[in-house]
């Protein structure tokens, strides 16, 4: 029986590439985003590698709802639009980014900082509080996508996904009792994505010798990750934080 899946952030990168590989195993996918022309082309391309626009039942397997997750009036108004096709086996919350532009002075900082709690946490935690009553219970699945930055440091974007994986931690407990799972995984170094724009071939090839694999990590690579889970046999998997960084920061017991 195919699942239903939401991913937030699903019209590029990382979110685009786990709507692709939840697919794959005959998931439904509905893609959370604000930019709605995003979200159409993505739906578009999703479709043709699914094999087509609708499952054997007719029905579209691809769907996006246009939201800005930092907003609770975008937030109610795309979660009553998910849920009354029915509950949420799946919720992967990849939405995010750094909005750290260096502003200048102490109410610089407050912009930066308000910027990036706003882009990273909120747009988490008012998706996920707005889905959690349609969480399938047991059996549901939650992912946050979080960030190397988030274990090793990084000014406010840091600290704003430390947050995300702090909450996953709590969340997992509260959740586990009813067969929920939660995670977050935590992506180093993964160029093909918008939040790297603009680097040159060079400079990728500079930040990847810097990893101890030597080389930079594949939107298929997190998505697999993901994958996993998500998937009915990881039940076992909760409240972690899987880092996959090339071995940049090493797991702590």
């Amino acid at each position: 029986m195919a699942r239903r899946a939401v991913i937030s952030g699903g019209g590029t990168g990382i979110g685009r590439a786990i709507a692709a590989r939840l697919l794959a195993d005959g998931d439904e996918v509905v893609l959370v985003g604000r930019r709605e022309h995003v979200l159409q082309a993505a739906c578009e391309e999703l479709r043709t590698r699914a094999g087509g626009s609708s499952d054997a039942g007719g029905e579209d397997r691809v769907r996006y709802e246009v939201a800005d997750l930092r907003h609770p009036a975008d937030v109610e108004r795309a979660a009553s639009a998910i849920t009354e096709r029915g509950d949420v086996d799946v919720l992967v919350a990849n939405a995010g980014g750094n909005f750290d532009t260096d502003r200048a002075g102490l109410s610089g900082v407050v912009e930066d900082w308000t910027a990036n709690f706003e882009g990273n946490v909120l747009t988490t935690v008012l998706l996920t509080e707005s889905l959690l009553p349609s969480i399938t219970r047991p059996g549901g699945r939650i992912v946050f996508v979080g960030s190397v930055a988030g274990v090793r440091g990084a000014s406010s974007y840091g600290a704003a996904k430390a947050a995300v994986h702090n909450w996953s931690l709590w969340l997992g407990t509260k959740l586990a009792a009813d067969g929920v799972t939660v995670n977050s995984v935590a992506p180093g170094f993964v160029p093909d994505t918008e939040f790297w724009a603009g680097w040159s071939a060079d400079d990728i090839a500079g930040r990847a010798a810097s990893i101890p694999v030597g080389r930079p990590g594949a939107l298929e690579e997190i998505a697999e990750l993901v994958a996993h889970l998500v998937s009915p046999l990881a039940g076992f998997t909760t409240g972690q934080i899987v880092q996959i960084n090339g071995g940049v920061v090493l797991g702590r017991g």
